[in-house]
């Protein structure tokens, strides 16, 4: 016995800390390649090809798709910054509910707008009839199906972005400038013009930045006010001659406009830093409109909501009752079949999505350095290209890959990859919305203490292990919220399906845009329905609780309180 208890015991052994590491920086820097790969695919295509072979009618594309991002720049700038002002500096009946029902719009996709916009304000639509019966049969048809009817569907639909992000640098803003110029004697619109407009000019900048990406990657809205962007002409050169060549030259023009748009946003910036010194947070006091002021601010903002979304949601319900007891669109085999299309490709999509924002926010928080943060970062480049260049860059590097498998004497399967399959559908969606997914996992690990980590990998534990029973039960909220975004976005994504889909696969959002181009108003309001009430899921996550700390109330008796 006393042989055993002298005999020294052997130490368990561990892994060191942060053994295994390099493996998971591998993956993120593959993960931020494969992100990276649809527009290197279209840039190296584009060389390869010894130049750009354009389709006939290139340069009005160019000039519309100029026009186009111009005009709603300027819309949704003047109406998200006006109501952003409105909500943030005065109070009026119903401000509270309005300020959350503005963003609601954010939920109303552009070409689901687009149509219901068209059967009202068409040459057949209840308007234009009851103008040529107050004025005549000689009242001629408006302009409806034009780039201004284009401009408004679009202001309206993706003013919301510039609204939140202007609202919210006017809410955190210290009032110690805004106080010294009316001090000064600046009246509120000077002091707005001269002071707080400059102080909130990068978040004005990143929202039209947003604006104008969403805007260059429509190519589906656009074609029901025949309206012919460079997106459109990814579309027509692919689906409408299968001309890859073609396609691609037309995404670098569309890249180019993308480029051109950060380039505009970081020079809108400018490098201006802005800070401000005393009551950081408490927000702007708001002043009372009374009477007829306050009941005309209602009524301007709830006129906003009520074009944007109340009234088209009212619309589509009608046809969709309508639809239901004449139609029989519920009993449609097909809509079963594409609903269960769009469920099951977005569902595949999401879960991709959670993973691979889970690996690379973990292999990061393992200490991956520069390079895999850097890696990291890349993701959101899916996000911020425009939808065509991803769709055509899936599209070249499968064509790339489908060469590769006849060189290697893969026979019965040349050609399939590159003519659009379910799997270039999927490769699209991981391209596209890792980004947005790994931003809400990212969020949910910055708030795990890196004492936690540290201390499970000191006591043995494996990065594997680490991720399955420390970070994964901490940051469960954030990964739910990114499965929630990437499964909205994808059920309603547009673009990349009717580039890259297979021929008979069709999903809810194809198939409100094919009915919707024929005119079937009634019959695609139950899926649109179906859409839009899925979308409004991440804006009631976006909107919920997001009342700025600190901002100032309003006494009852009619002064500002703070």
């Amino acid at each position: 016995m006393a042989e055993l208890l002298t005999e020294p015991v052997p130490a368990p052994r561990r892994k060191a800390p942060g053994s295994g590491r390099r493996g998971w920086s591998l993956v993120v820097l593959a993960v931020g390649a494969f992100v990276a790969s649809p527009v290197l695919a279209v840039t190296v295509r584009a060389l390869s090809q010894g130049g750009l072979d354009l389709p006939g009618g290139i340069g009005r594309m160019v000039l519309t798709t100029f026009g186009l991002l111009l005009g709603v720049a300027v819309g949704t700038g003047a109406l998200g910054t006006g109501l952003a002002w409105l909500v943030t500096a005065y109070e009026f009946p119903g401000r509270r509910l309005l300020e959350v029902l503005l963003v609601l719009p954010m939920a109303m996709p552009a070409y689901i707008l687009g149509f219901v916009f068209l059967s009202t304000f068409d040459f057949a639509g209840p308007v234009q009839t009851a103008l040529r019966a107050q004025l005549g049969d000689g009242f001629g048809p408006l302009p409806v199906r034009s780039l201004a009817g284009a401009v408004a569907v679009m202001t309206l639909t993706l003013y919301p972005y510039v609204y939140l992000t202007v609202r919210a640098a006017f809410s955190e803003l210290a009032p110690s400038a805004y106080d010294a110029a009316r001090t000064l004697g600046a009246s509120r619109r000077r002091a707005f013009r001269t002071v707080l407009l400059p102080l909130a000019r990068p978040s004005l900048a990143a929202g039209l930045a947003l604006v104008m990406m969403e805007t260059l990657t429509d190519f589906a809205t656009v074609q029901y006010f025949n309206v012919r962007t460079v997106s459109v002409g990814v579309y027509l050169a692919w689906k409408g001659s299968f001309d890859i060549g073609s396609a691609i030259s037309v995404s670098v023009l569309v890249l180019l406009f993308a480029i051109g748009v950060l380039a505009l946003e970081r020079t809108f910036r400018g490098r201006a830093r802005y800070a401000q010194r005393g009551g950081a947070g408490r927000g702007l006091g708001r002043r009372r409109l009374a009477g007829s002021r306050g009941w005309s601010a209602t009524a301007a903002a709830g006129a906003v909501v009520a074009a944007a979304f109340v009234l088209p949601v009212a619309r589509l319900a009608t046809w969709a009752v309508e639809a239901a007891r004449e139609d029989g669109v519920l009993t449609d085999e097909r809509f079963g079949e594409h609903l269960s299309n769009s469920a099951a490709v977005a569902a595949v999509a999401a879960a991709a999505c959670v993973v691979v924002a889970l690996t690379m926010a973990h292999a990061e928080r393992l200490g991956g350095g520069r390079l895999v943060s850097g890696a990291a970062q890349l993701t959101m480049v899916g996000y911020a290209v425009p939808g065509a260049v991803i769709g055509i860059g899936v599209l070249a590097a499968f064509q790339g890959l489908d060469r590769l498998l006849e060189l290697l004497g893969v026979d019965g399967g040349t050609g399939l990859l590159a003519t659009g399959s379910v799997l270039g559908i999927l490769v699209a969606y991981v391209v596209r919305f890792t980004g947005p997914a790994y931003q809400a996992v990212d969020a949910s690990f910055s708030r795990v203490p890196l004492s936690v980590t540290s201390s499970a990998l000191t006591l043995g534990a494996g990065p594997l292990r680490v991720l399955t029973r420390v970070h994964l039960p901490l940051v469960r909220s954030g990964a739910a919220v990114a499965a929630t975004l990437v499964l909205v976005d994808a059920v309603k994504e547009l673009p990349l399906v009717l580039l890259l889909r297979p021929f008979g696969f069709t999903t809810l959002s194809v198939w409100v845009f094919e009915l919707a181009s024929e005119n079937y108003w009634t019959r695609a309001a139950l899926p649109a329905l179906l859409i839009v009430a899925l979308a409004v899921v991440p804006v009631a996550l976006l909107t919920t609780g997001r009342r700025p700390p600190g901002a100032a109330d309003v006494d009852r008796s009619g002064g500002v309180v703070r």
